[in-house]
């Protein structure tokens, strides 16, 4: 098999195990059946925007030229800090563009990567988000009605809890074995302020995933193609948007947004 186009992130499908499937240009590559067999990645050389398809010497941002990087919607400050938010008050870069993702329905959740952690995203997104942080298991605690309430949930939250993935043990499944749920939960109730606890669910359940691996690293050697052009070898499994290779080397797919690739198996 030979597919070649412009790489974008992963999608996946909820199963047991999650699907995995490689974008490249128009095509689709589901990765599942290669696990346990040698593939071969090579990087053509070419990166283009993944907004506006200019070519680019750089990628900024998990895929963008750097004008796009400085002025998209999708790369404003709120990205990263939704608290800051102001799409609700009739502002922000494009306004359409918010009136579409940050006005409307965000989830504030619980998710062991590595830890108990917090994390917000567009209702929408779930469980897209769990799976591309690699969380074993994960919990929506609260809904609100855009993206600067969840963020102030979170921002109240991260008292008591972390908001980062230790994207090493993640992928070394050095993972909380039995997360104290009630524990954590009631450490909620206790820590969001009363103005906010009107958008706190008592209700969800919690979800366990499963990734498609055969073996996890000992240790985690990142690589990536702006070193090694051509990246090749057995294919030991998937979790969040990275493949595990044999040698304890990972490759973050999402990293590598923009860039051209060929696929071979």
């Amino acid at each position: 098999m030979l597919v070649e186009g412009q790489s974008r992130k992963m999608t996946t499908e909820l199963g047991e195990p999650i699907q995995y499937t490689l974008r490249l240009g128009d095509e689709g590559v589901g990765l599942n059946p290669f696990i346990g067999r040698d593939i071969q990645l090579t990087f053509m050389g070419k990166i283009t925007c993944i907004e506006c398809g200019r070519v680019t010497k750089k990628s900024f941002a998990q895929g963008f030229c750097f004008p796009c990087m400085r002025n998209s919607p999708m790369n404003s400050e709120c990205i990263i800090r939704p608290e800051l938010c102001r799409g609700h008050l009739g502002e922000g870069r494009d306004m359409e563009w918010e009136l579409k993702h940050h006005v409307r329905e965000h989830i504030v959740y619980l998710a062991v990567s590595s830890e108990i952690k917090v994390g917000v995203t567009r209702g929408d997104q779930l469980p897209t988000r769990w799976i591309d942080q690699g969380a074993s298991a994960a919990r929506v605690i609260a809904r609100t009605p855009h993206r600067c309430a969840a963020g102030e949930v979170e921002v109240a939250l991260k008292e008591a809890f972390t908001d980062r993935t230790s994207w090493q043990k993640m992928l070394k499944n050095d993972v909380l074995e039995a997360p104290d749920w009630a524990a954590a939960l009631d450490q909620v109730r206790a820590t969001v302020p009363e103005s906010h606890r009107q958008y706190l669910v008592d209700d969800e359940e919690l979800l366990a995933l499963d990734y498609p691996v055969t073996a996890y690293p000992e240790k985690v050697k990142s690589t990536g193609f702006d070193k090694a052009p051509i990246i090749a070898g057995t294919l030991m499994g998937i979790k969040g948007q990275y493949l595990l290779l044999d040698e304890n080397r990972v490759l973050n797919i999402r990293k590598h947004n923009g860039y051209h690739l060929r696929f071979e198996a």
